[in-house]
């Protein structure tokens, strides 16, 4: 069994899923993924995360973002499920959901923990870039909803530092100011970051966001 860390290389895998069948990596291409599991079909809390994650089809786009979840039930049973998923939440399954009936997947990922449950996947949350390295991991208990509001804040932070050297402070929301890293010499912020920047202590300067 897997124990994935961050900057570790996502674990590749074909899987049948209501798409059709799948190469992950082919599948993933060159898009951000958010990879999140489930504990069962037909749970109540899954059926709302995955109509809100549909919901959401256009922001996770703007990001060049694909999402993609997985149960270890089968197909059968996730081609039922979507469709009350569509009538309970108010739009269709527009991603899909990979079938893991012998929990292979769930294992690479290690998703499977087995002191909270022996047969359920936990709610983990894989944030993936186009180069395949993992950048975030989150772990949800199965009682309790994930915050796909703050999935979104994060892949936001993580783009924009890779496209700025940036770092995002507490609570950020885009179009917040943002921290220079520490890495970065007084002598150099005003050719990396012209919007000027104000110094709070020696460690910590932010400056207005770039990308607005």
């Amino acid at each position: 069994m897997a124990h994935l860390r961050l900057g570790d290389s996502a674990p590749n895998f074909d899987a049948s899923t209501t798409d059709g069948d799948i190469n992950f990596y082919d599948w993933a291409g060159d898009k951000w993924v958010v990879f999140f599991s489930h504990p069962a079909d037909f749970t109540p809390v899954c059926t709302t995360e995955l109509g809100r994650a549909a919901a959401l089809n256009g922001e996770f786009q703007k990001r060049n973002v694909k999402p993609i979840c997985i149960s270890v039930d089968g197909l059968e049973e996730h081609h039922a499920w979507a469709k009350d998923i569509g009538e309970t939440q108010g739009t269709d399954l527009n991603f899909p959901i990979i079938a893991d009936p012998n929990k292979e997947i769930a294992n690479l990922y290690d998703m499977m923990h087995p002191n909270a449950s022996t047969t359920a996947t936990v709610r983990s949350v894989f944030i993936i870039d186009p180069k395949k390295k993992i950048r975030l991991i989150l772990t949800y208990p199965a009682s309790c909803g994930r915050n796909f509001d703050e999935i979104l804040r994060v892949i936001d932070a993580l783009q924009l530092s890779d496209e700025y050297n940036i770092a995002t402070p507490v609570d950020w929301q885009d179009g917040d100011d943002v921290i220079i890293p520490p890495s970065v010499k007084n002598e150099d912020i005003a050719a990396n970051y012209p919007k000027g920047h104000t110094e709070i202590k020696p460690y910590l300067r932010t400056t207005p966001a770039p990308n607005k």
